[in-house]
């Protein structure tokens, strides 16, 4: 399923090829979120031509709307929305620990009202993975619980308990495609360590590394990752969950990491803020009034190609639907097109090269 191809001579950067039952996945990749069966003002014709190679789809949002008996009805979430290409679902677990109105949780799992209606409902491992199976996921995210940060070392240690008989019990459940484990344990690193050991004799056809982006210092963040990869075996993909910003997920590749998601390109978009190679950069402001250049010289995306700033910024302003969405495609090209440049650069051997170049001339310059 996974094929480890070439590694980076300077860093733990790994060039891989994992492959689903809808797809070849080239690695390091970027996956577009699409939470509610949709990225956002992004049709799948046009994430195909963006060169996305999987999605995310959301389990909690999809279990409450349009729920399990239309998904059932329309045979699943690729025919539902169109996509033909792999799906990576998470297990809804952060959603109902963040989300939920009120919540319980139990061995069993957690019951909660949901955040739309207030309704009870009840998630548990065999729940997740049966709302995932009928989902149809070619990649299946376990249920687990996302301590919050900060939180007690007790607190951690508790739930990581907790969190490990819960992968377990998911690993018994049949689905269609494959099941990935969550590495958890917050800000310490013997239960970080602790985690991952205890998920690979569990066995898994992959592992996230979860519990990161979640409102701690990017230190906090990078360490999570340097204390759960080294106990990762190398023939298995490893995926950052929710993480980040460009310099971040190339900080993340250089340390052995795989597969990355985030809503940045999408959610910043649509405050008219767009990447640059040189940073961000938000196009509402007056400097971009009389811009005829793109977005960014030489970028190959649908909005670059045929609009000026001064054009973009004129839609943001006027509150433009296709504003948001070129700015959205442009963003999306850019998360793609980094993890290609990754890719390429660690076949020739010179991805520390370009990762420091590209880091240093990163600056997040306007909100």
């Amino acid at each position: 399923m996974f094929e480890l191809l070439s590694t980076d001579p300077g860093t733990k950067a790994r060039r891989g090829r994992l492959t689903t039952a809808h797809g070849v996945i080239e690695t390091p990749i970027f996956m577009p979120v699409g939470t509610q069966g949709t990225v956002k003002a992004i049709s799948p014709a046009e994430l195909r031509t963006l060169k996305a190679q999987v999605i995310l789809g959301n389990t909690y949002h999809l279990f409450v709307r349009p729920g399990m008996d239309v998904m059932r009805h329309f045979g699943g979430l690729h025919a539902f929305m169109g996509w033909d290409g792999p799906i990576l679902t998470d297990s809804g677990g952060f959603q109902v620990f963040s989300l939920a109105k009120l919540r319980k949780i139990t061995d069993a799992g957690v019951h909660f009202q949901n955040h739309l209606d207030g309704a009870p409902c009840f998630l548990g491992p065999r729940e997740a993975m049966e709302i995932q199976a009928a989902l149809g996921s070619d990649i299946a995210m376990v249920f687990d619980e996302c301590p919050p940060y900060p939180c007690e070392h007790d607190y951690a240690a508790r739930s990581l308990d907790r969190t490990l008989a819960w992968a377990a019990a998911c690993k018994e459940v049949e689905t269609p495609g494959m099941k990935f484990g969550i590495v958890q344990g917050a800000t310490f690193p013997e239960l970080r360590r602790q985690s991952a050991e205890a998920l690979v004799a569990i066995g898994f056809d992959g592992y996230a590394i979860g519990g990161v982006s979640v409102g701690e210092p990017e230190t906090e963040m990078i360490a999570a990752i340097e204390s759960s990869e080294p106990f990762l075996p190398a023939d298995k993909p490893r995926y950052a969950m929710g993480l980040g910003t460009p310099p971040q997920m190339l900080e993340m590749v250089a340390r052995g990491v795989d597969m990355f998601d985030v809503v940045l390109p999408t959610r910043l978009a649509r405050n008219g803020t767009a990447f640059t190679a040189a940073g961000t950069i938000n196009l509402k402001n007056a400097p971009y009034i009389f811009d005829k250049g793109p977005i960014e010289e030489g970028c190959t995306c649908p909005a670059c190609i045929q609009f000026s700033r001064g054009y973009l910024r004129h839609l943001v302003k006027a509150e433009e639907i296709l504003g948001l969405r070129l700015i959205s495609l442009h963003n999306l090209h850019f998360y793609l097109n980094l993890m290609e440049k990754a890719r390429r650069e660690i076949e020739a051997g010179k991805f520390d090269q370009f990762r420091n170049e590209f880091v240093a001339n990163y600056t997040v310059r306007e909100e």
